[in-house]
């Protein structure tokens, strides 16, 4: 049995935090798009790019909070199991924040959203 560092609990709070910034931004960022130039064929890929960035971040986000929980909830202990889990989903969470924030800071300046 193991229990979670308070790095960890710092890194996971943190990627936490930034997931959700990431979302808001991301919805912003689509809803300014959609508002100012409508979904028409040569708007659709962009649309669609932001939807499924924010999706992943989403994903991630009730991934990490779901796994981080459960740990907090693990009596005596949670097992080195949960613990890898949380590490691969911060991982995967901060894959998909680098992701996301390229996508969206490329349709920003793309279509000039400033």
């Amino acid at each position: 049995m193991a229990k979670s560092s308070e790095e960890t609990l710092t890194m996971t709070f943190g990627l936490l935090r930034q997931l959700a910034d990431a979302i808001e931004l991301a919805s912003a960022t689509e809803w300014t798009f959609f508002d100012r130039y409508g979904e028409t064929a040569s708007t659709i890929g962009e649309l669609e790019e932001l939807h499924n960035a924010r999706e992943r971040l989403n994903q991630s986000y009730t991934r990490l909070n779901t796994l981080l929980l459960r740990i907090l909830e693990a009596q005596p202990t949670a097992t080195n199991a949960m613990l890898d889990l949380l590490v691969k989903a911060i991982e995967n969470g901060q894959a998909n924040l680098e992701a996301a924030n390229a996508s969206t800071q490329e349709i920003t300046r793309g279509w000039n959203l400033l």
